[in-house]
């Protein structure tokens, strides 16, 4: 115990800080925090929700839309189209269970899809557009959802990727939440929300499954072109990676071959905010209210690394939000007003879990040659054990002892590890590829972009086949969100390439 005859003016009774944080006498007044109040009246309306749900037998988080109904739109500058999507869509559904490379298994699932255009005679004009992290299905309007779509002025008659000639397909990936099966879907072995009992996936798991899909419902032997930006920039060459004769060209935006540490770090930090939310309950929140202060969070840290600091600055500048107002530590620069209304925007929009999964399954993306082996040696090992019967649950297993952080150095040279993706891209390195860089873009940083052409071209026999475009800083400054704001600069060499 600390002595008050060494410390005597160490604590002062009159200036003990009550239960709400008020002292009882001080010399200034105590900061306001109408954020935080916001924060706590949100989490009221939720359990009040909850509770009025579990009277009428109902189940989900729909209804807690509703605590975000005031959030209508994002002013002052170009912001995504994309919004929650619960119909309008159509769903294949395989009763085959499908192994991942990770070792887990789901017993069946389901993808949701949306299409535009016609499909040929011949089966040959399918493009399969692949979706960031976030995005659902809904890439344009359509005649079942009139809403617009995450890319709507990028897809139609005579557009960039113009359903005139092409035969448009755009799923929900696998472990999403808009349609397609995911951690907030039902695990027919119980019939309750899989959680995070669902199996950790790849994003070569995603493409695996759109594959039954474009083959068991389409009947298409051979994509046109396998089409994506950010995860969907990912997608569109592990599609190639893993069915390279059933792929005519590919077009990676805003992507990379490989998930590198600045990414990664990214993520996490988002992965860790949301987590830390009491109510995440280690992902079973179906059943409570939802972890809406992680999610609001994450997403605002996400927010960050979509967009540039140019952009922000001639669009915020050092600008408050009301001079008239004291400093506060609640949103007070409008660019923390504009994090703040996109973290609420998003907040019950998407599931928790899906950020989780999905945002893991970009970080461990790596198609050179040594992952894919070991995915492939555990895929292969979860299936055996699934037919063989030997083990019912060849997912995860805890740990005997507890883990340990082992700080280390990376035991794999830069000069191994390209080489090694060299290794691993020699596979599709004969394609058509088009890669699209953003010099703006600090979530995938556009040397990732050059680093897959670059890569294509040491290993193509054909190395005019891989063409490589890029928008400077005095084209764009979106930074990561080019790809869904700057269509203009995007489009065209898209357009060519799959034309030519």
């Amino acid at each position: 115990m600390i002595s008050s005859r060494l410390f005597p003016r160490l604590v002062r009774p009159s200036l003990l800080v009550s239960f709400r944080g008020v002292a009882t006498q001080s010399s200034n007044p105590q900061l306001k925090f109408p954020c935080l109040e916001h924060l706590e009246r949100k989490t009221q309306q939720l359990e009040k929700s909850h509770l009025e749900r579990k009277a009428q037998g109902a189940q989900g988080v729909d209804a807690d839309a509703e605590a975000c109904s005031d959030i209508n739109s994002l002013e002052g500058g170009p912001e995504p189209a994309y919004s929650k999507v619960v119909t309008g869509f159509e769903l294949y559904s395989s009763n085959k269970p499908i192994f991942f490379d990770n070792g887990g298994h789901l017993p069946e699932y389901q993808i949701a899809y949306e299409t535009w255009g016609t499909l040929s005679s011949a089966k040959d004009n399918m493009v399969l557009v692949h979706t960031g992290l976030s995005a659902s299905s809904h890439a344009k309007s359509q005649p079942k959802n009139e809403k617009s779509g995450w890319w709507e002025n990028f897809i139609g008659p005579g557009r960039y990727i113009d359903t005139d000639k092409y035969f448009v397909v755009c799923t929900n990936v696998l472990g999403g939440c808009y349609g397609s099966t995911g951690p907030s879907s039902m695990d027919p072995a119980d019939n309750k929300h899989y959680g995070t009992r669902f199996p950790i996936i790849t994003v070569n798991d995603m493409v695996r499954a759109q594959r039954e899909l474009v083959r068991d419902v389409f009947g298409v032997e051979k994509l046109h072109a396998s089409v994506g930006a950010s995860m969907g920039g990912m997608q569109s060459l592990a599609y190639a990676w893993e069915f390279p004769d059933e792929v005519d060209r590919i077009v990676s935006i805003s992507g990379c071959a490989r998930s590198h540490p600045y990414s990664i770090a990214l993520r996490h930090t988002q992965r860790q905010v949301l987590m830390s939310d009491p109510n995440w309950n280690r992902g079973f929140y179906y059943d409570g209210v939802p972890p809406h202060i992680g999610m609001k969070l994450a997403r605002e840290i996400a927010t960050v690394t979509y967009r540039s600091g140019p952009e922000w600055e001639s669009r915020f500048g050092r600008i408050r939000a009301d001079e008239s107002k004291p400093v506060a530590f609640c949103p007070d620069f409008l660019v923390e007003t504009y994090l703040d209304h996109a973290g609420e925007k998003f907040c019950l929009e998407y599931d928790a879990n899906s950020l989780l999964y999905i945002s893991k399954a970009m970080d461990m993306f790596d198609l050179g040659r040594v992952s894919r082996e070991k995915a492939l040696e555990k895929r292969q090992a979860a299936q055996n054990a699934f037919y063989d019967k030997k083990n019912e649950n060849v997912s995860e297993t805890v740990p005997s002892e507890p883990y340990q952080e082992q700080i280390r150095n990376s035991t794999v040279t830069p000069e191994e590890a390209l080489s090694d993706l060299k290794e691993g891209m020699r596979k599709i390195s004969d394609k058509r590829v088009l890669v699209v860089g953003v010099e703006s873009d600090i979530l995938f940083p556009v040397w990732q972009q050059r680093e897959i052409a670059e890569v294509l071209k040491a290993t193509s026999s054909s190395p005019d086949h891989i063409s490589y475009f890029e928008l400077g800083t005095d084209v764009s400054n979106y930074g990561h969100d080019t790809f869904l704001l700057s269509l203009d600069h995007i489009g065209p060499p898209v357009k060519d390439f799959l034309g030519n």
